[in-house]
């Protein structure tokens, strides 16, 4: 088969160029050399291999990843580079076929050769393929793309194949970590179009979406919240609890509901709101609905009762809870006098009865006053002013 390269290097070549419009160019340039350069570095190796299956592929697949390169900066499209391999195999196939005829090739052998040549093109277009990926994702817009699909995989429940976000990690040149921190971002102000915000380079980050957020891997220290501070002045962060990687979605949906709690008012409106500090109130405020029937039922004690006197037996039973029934902490709490305390305190025994004497209850109790928000309290008209 050796007398034969030469020539079935140069007809894959022309056969190449007149069946692919795309290839029909002058090959005397860097373009011209590359393509030919790659066939012929092909079809050798495939005999060198016939005549010793141990012959290192190293130069030929590094010839061919650079040809993948190659191909997407000179922005031919993944299926023109494919076409080109399918048809660099039908003419070796042909060429072959030829020779067995002239050789007296057995059937066996020829089969051989069949199952030989289709594995080795296959893998050949494979690495270029890998090459063509690799100059994709090195383009500054093509690398957001694929970091932002990288951070999509991770997300994604069922959870993706770990293999699919390691191949994709490898692409974009991020190392997997085995724990991350992911933050849900709340612009406090729309964010320019296209605004690539200064962020360090293991971070990814979807910040043109309904939901903003990044993910940081490992824990987050303070420097890195700072200079997260600084990259997003226009922004309120919620950075979620550093978890394994495959509890990434929870711990974002932790932080995107504190930005909603402070939205209503429960949690304060700082710029970083660290989730780990606040687990029982996200616990407490994780069914809606339920939380809503807690407090419907503490409040339903309180019918009757004027708007001002409502607030005050809030603040008593809050105080009380707290205070474990210690008057003197108790006054010291609600600013008032002891007597006042212990007056009040009669007031509150006869509202909620056995229900403060109750483990249960006062559980109960404590949690349906954690859940109240703002809009639940009562608006006391001012204090009118003597003249």
């Amino acid at each position: 088969m050796r007398p034969e390269l030469e020539s079935v290097a140069d007809e894959i070549v022309a056969e190449i160029r007149s069946s692919i419009p795309e290839y029909r160019r002058p090959l005397d340039g860097p373009y011209g050399k590359s393509i030919t350069a790659g066939v012929r570095h092909a079809v050798s190796l495939f005999v060198s291999q016939i005549a010793d299956p141990g012959a290192s592929k190293q130069h030929a697949h590094e010839v061919h990843r650079r040809l993948g390169q190659y191909e997407m900066r000179e922005g031919r499209s993944l299926d023109t580079l494919q076409a080109a391999y399918r048809v660099g195999a039908r003419v070796a196939w042909r060429r072959i076929m030829e020779v067995g005829r002239r050789r007296g090739f057995t059937s066996g052998v020829m089969s051989q050769l069949a199952d030989a040549m289709l594995g080795f093109m296959d893998e050949l277009a494979s690495v270029a393929l890998d090459g063509f990926l690799e100059a994709k994702a090195s383009s500054a817009d093509a690398l957001d793309t694929w970091r932002r699909r990288l951070l999509q995989l991770v997300l994604e429940r069922p959870a993706a194949p770990p293999e699919a976000i390691d191949e994709l990690a490898q692409l974009v040149g991020w190392t997997r970590p085995k724990t991350a921190t992911p933050v849900a971002v709340r612009p406090l102000r729309p964010l320019p179009s296209g605004h690539r915000p200064p962020l360090d380079a293991d971070v990814l980050a979807e910040l043109s979406g309904a939901e903003p957020r990044l993910l940081v891997p490992g824990t987050m220290s303070q420097a890195r919240v700072a200079a997260l501070e600084r990259a997003l002045p226009r922004c309120r962060l919620a950075v979620g609890p550093c978890v394994p990687l495959e509890a990434v979605p929870d711990s974002l949906r932790w932080a995107r509901k504190a930005l909603s709690l402070v939205d209503d008012g429960v949690l304060p409106p700082r710029r970083v709101v660290p989730v780990h500090d606040c687990l029982p109130v996200l616990l407490l405020h994780s069914d809606d609905a339920l939380a809503a029937q807690l407090r419907r039922r503490l409040l339903a004690t309180l019918d009757g009762l004027t708007a001002r006197q409502r607030e005050r037996m809030l603040d008593t039973l809050r105080a009380w809870l707290d205070a474990q029934g210690n008057v003197l902490d108790m006054a010291e709490r609600l600013a008032v006098h002891p007597q006042t305390v212990r007056y009040r305190m009669r007031q509150l025994e006869n509202t909620f009865g056995d229900r403060l004497r109750d483990p249960d209850a006062r559980f109960e109790l404590d949690l349906a006053l954690r859940t109240l928000s703002p809009r639940d309290k009562p608006t006391l008209p001012k204090p009118r002013t003597r003249s």
